[in-house]
């Protein structure tokens, strides 16, 4: 299926947010999720399912001040 992530559009074939970011490279990353303006936290991205469509944000932890 085609979601857009982070402004770009791309294919994933896994159904659910935890599978996308798998898909993607982000497995193992400590990142910030938002699926359709919606924050979803770490703990419940294997049960948040996926639809063609779907607007995915990923935002990785930045240092500095």
């Amino acid at each position: 299926m085609r979601i857009e992530v982070n402004g770009a559009m791309r294919e994933v074939s896994g159904p659910s947010l935890a599978d996308a970011l798998a898909e993607l490279g982000w497995a193992e990353a400590r990142v910030a999720t938002a699926l359709n303006g919606a924050f979803v936290p770490k703990g419940a991205r294997a049960e948040t399912p996926l639809t063609e469509g779907d607007r995915l944000e990923v935002l990785a932890p930045m240092q500095g001040g």
